[in-house]
């Protein structure tokens, strides 16, 4: 079983933002010590409380700072994008941190109609064209856009030896659908939605189809983990993650409240019945009680990665969880 991280750089109520990208930072230092396979950033836009707004910058940075953990994205919103731009961005990735980079990608609109056209510089642009930019962008890493491509003639530089690893991000069997018939590899997001994954691992693996990106089927699923010594600890130290969702969902203040507070406000019955929904995103306990579940997910799900989330108050108990499941893994 490998491990992978996938962090969103979530800034801590009474944290300043640079000390939230400085820990995913440090975050990314112990992952690699721990034997973590991959380290992978988010791209979130319009919201206080996630400070990784630009996933290729902090990517250069983290790379910089470790010698030898893949470093990519979870990933780049291309549908606001060029895919020109993006194969030059991780094409200079590649060549200043040869192998070790990941160009993980997704179809998500990246916020409110107004921020997706902010990204867009005002251009209406559909989601539809999705898998247009997806043939685009490969043909831009291999410089091979069909004759009668309008953009034939243009070529992405730098030139490089080796290409970025590039994954598609679903949290359905549309994005397994892509990731298959495209031959990249596929990231499915148990921590957005765990009710589609099955069905979506099944299709990507049955329906691959192998490309100059990958011969063979390759995933990981992402969920969010929190690790303790005791259940009751992990329980305690999940309250602020709970919270946190809670302050996503409604989009008002995405900043991870201290346990202090998670366990002073009073929630609603349907707060409540949100809160319980969640829970099936995550798995917390005991480094035994985890490594359990995870085993569990990998025959559901056939695969033999799996990258964790954990976005809890405290940077050490966070560091804790991570430094604990590794521990266990081994």
């Amino acid at each position: 079983m490998k491990l992978s991280v996938l962090d969103q750089s979530v800034i801590s109520k009474g944290d300043l933002a640079s000390t939230a990208l400085q820990n995913t930072v440090k975050l990314a230092q112990l992952a690699e010590e721990l034997g973590y396979t991959r380290f992978w950033v988010a791209e979130h836009h319009n919201t206080n409380g996630m400070a990784g707004s630009s996933p290729e910058i902090l990517i250069s940075h983290i790379a910089s700072n470790t010698r030898k953990i893949r470093v990519g994205s979870g990933g780049v919103l291309l549908p606001q994008y060029s895919p020109y731009k993006i194969a030059e961005n991780f094409k200079v990735l590649e060549a200043l941190f040869p192998n070790r980079i990941d160009a993980g990608i997704g179809r998500s609109p990246g916020g409110s109609p107004s921020t997706r056209m902010a990204l867009t510089d005002g251009i209406r642009k559909s989601l539809n064209e999705f898998p247009r930019q997806v043939e685009d962008l490969q043909g831009f890493f291999l410089n091979q856009l069909p004759i009668e491509h309008g953009f034939h003639d243009v070529k992405a530089y730098p030139a490089i030896e080796s290409l970025p690893e590039l994954w598609i991000l679903g949290i359905t069997h549309r994005g397994a659908r892509m990731a298959a018939e495209h031959g990249t590899a596929f990231t499915f997001g148990h921590f957005i939605s765990p009710d589609n994954g099955e069905r979506a691992m099944d299709y990507y693996y049955t329906h691959f189809q192998p490309s100059p990106f990958l011969q063979k089927p390759k995933t990981n699923v992402c969920v969010f983990v929190v690790c303790a010594q005791t259940q009751e600890e992990a329980e305690e130290l999940v309250l602020s993650q709970d919270l946190w969702l809670l302050g996503v969902e409604k989009g008002i203040d995405t900043r991870i409240p201290s346990i202090y507070e998670a366990k002073k406000i009073s929630l609603t019955a349907d707060e409540r019945m949100k809160l319980q929904n969640n829970r099936r995103r995550m798995i917390i306990g005991t480094p035994k009680k985890v490594k359990t579940e995870l085993l569990r997910l990998s025959q559901i799900y056939h695969t033999d990665e799996f990258m964790i989330i954990t976005n809890i108050f405290n940077f050490q108990d966070k560091i804790r969880s991570y430094t604990l499941l590794a521990e266990e893994f081994k």
